[in-house]
């Protein structure tokens, strides 16, 4: 899409623009992200999700419609700020859920994300300039010859349609705010009568404020999350320049078919792990417990995982043309060449594996305390977007600090853990401290806080 503007001159200006453009999404949907939060908690969860629905609606077929840079980031970030309101879907998943399908119906979240994820991917990659890619079908629409990336925008906005439509005729409002108790007249006069109540119920305004909420707990579990998020989306952008790179760079030397492969096998447990699995660990073992086995699980993975570098290149030194590995289908699977591709391959599928249910127990772990240690439900808006924020910010951080830290142990080779180890050393480590400070958390993080307020309209 990019290549397409005036503003990129020569190819090597293409990574600039893009990351420009991801970054002013990403930075635009953090930063709104504490405030829907807030507004949900004082209008409603309902209001909230249909204007944040309503916007990304409009402003993603906008984007579709972009034939400058400025009009695409411009509609991006807008794009960005309605996005934010993701927080309130975790408040709403909390109030409508109780302690038997808590842990159930939260797991559902990241596996909505997660097929959103390849399912958006593969929508993009398909309908992208459909009038080139399909002359025969849309050859002769010229709305997709001028804009030829309105045709991905306007399918993928199908799903935002559908819930705004479920929303406005389905929804009913999950959060119940009981009614403030009127003062009266001789209490206002500062005369009490017989009648007159010993607490008054107060109203959103005049409970907790946001920072009354970053009580010691409230801030080593966001300190957790932060630690966690980093870890993890540094994790994904260095993962496949890692399987890409030669195996002299540190990396195992796969094309994109080998890397796709990869990923679709250990992708395809997190179905299972987080409908089945999940809800039975935590009710086993409880909801802080599975957090600290997810984590400490997640740690020597980090640290595993560039030493298959080593691995690829004893392959390599087998294969007289030394072509990359994953092109390794002439030689024999019980020659030694093969034996040790296989081992690469078994090695690689099992830490994936691992690093994703530790991935799933931890974070879905970790949204469930975010929610048992909101003090009432008025303030679950406030917590959640708090939450949103941190983790947003750390999607903005964690590409561009693993990439640069990436380039620069490639092009040093320096002596360990500075080499081309460094950025999966720096995940493990972030992933222990995070460990570290989960296991000093109550045990009261295991209970809905506020869960005594009044049950909303189901």
């Amino acid at each position: 899409m990019v290549e397409g503007f005036d503003i990129v001159k020569s190819p090597e200006d293409v990574p600039f623009y893009a990351g420009l453009l991801l970054t002013s999404y990403s930075l635009c949907q953090a930063i709104p992200s504490m405030y829907w939060g807030v507004l949900s908690d004082r209008i409603g969860r309902r209001p909230a999700l249909l204007i944040g629905l309503a916007g990304d609606l409009a402003t993603f077929v906008l984007f579709g419609l972009s034939k400058s840079f400025t009009w695409a980031i411009v509609t991006r970030s807008l794009n960005g700020v309605f996005a934010g309101n993701s927080a309130v879907v975790k408040s709403v998943v909390a109030e409508i859920s109780d302690d038997s399908n808590r842990p159930r119906m939260t797991a559902l979240l990241p596996l909505m994300w997660n097929i959103g994820v390849v399912a958006g991917s593969a929508v993009g990659g398909l309908l992208a300039d459909p009038a080139n890619q399909y002359p025969s079908i849309f050859g002769r629409c010229e709305i997709f010859r001028t804009f030829p990336y309105l045709l991905p925008c306007l399918v993928g906005s199908l799903t935002t349609a559908m819930g705004l439509f479920v929303g406005l005729f389905k929804l009913k409002e999950t959060l119940v705010i009981p009614p403030v108790a009127a003062v009266p007249e001789a209490q206002e006069n500062g005369a009490a009568t017989e009648s007159t109540p010993l607490v008054v119920q107060q109203s959103p305004e005049q409970q907790q404020s946001m920072f009354a909420l970053l009580t010691p707990t409230c801030r080593r579990v966001l300190t957790i999350n932060v630690l966690m998020c980093l870890a993890i989306s540094m994790y994904y952008h260095i993962y496949s320049m890692f399987a890409a790179s030669p195996p002299r760079d540190g990396g195992l030397g796969f094309n994109t078919q080998g890397i796709g492969i990869s990923l679709a096998i250990s992708g395809l447990v997190v179905i299972y792990l987080q409908l089945v699995a999940y809800p039975k660990l935590v009710q086993k073992y409880g909801t802080l417990r599975c957090c600290q086995i997810g984590l400490l699980g997640m740690v020597p993975v980090f640290f595993a995982i560039p030493f298959l570098s080593l691995l690829s290149a004893r392959v390599e030194q087998f294969v007289a043309n030394r072509v990359p590995v994953d092109l390794l289908v002439s030689q024999s699977w019980m020659s030694p060449a093969g034996l040790e591709y296989g081992m690469l391959w078994i090695l690689l599928l099992a830490l994936l594996l691992a690093r994703m249910v530790g991935d799933i127990l931890a974070f879905t772990s970790i949204n469930l305390i975010v929610s048992n240690i909101t003090p009432t439900k008025t303030t679950l808006g406030a917590m959640n977007g708090m939450q949103q924020f941190s983790s947003t910010c750390t999607r903005i951080i964690g590409p561009m600090l693993s990439g640069t830290l990436w380039g620069w142990s490639i092009k040093h080779k320096m002596v360990y853990p500075f080499n081309s180890h460094l950025v999966w050393v720096l995940c493990g480590v972030l992933i222990a401290v995070s460990w570290k400070m989960a296991m000093a958390l109550p045990s009261s993080v295991n209970v809905f806080a506020s869960g005594h307020l009044p049950r909303s309209r189901q």
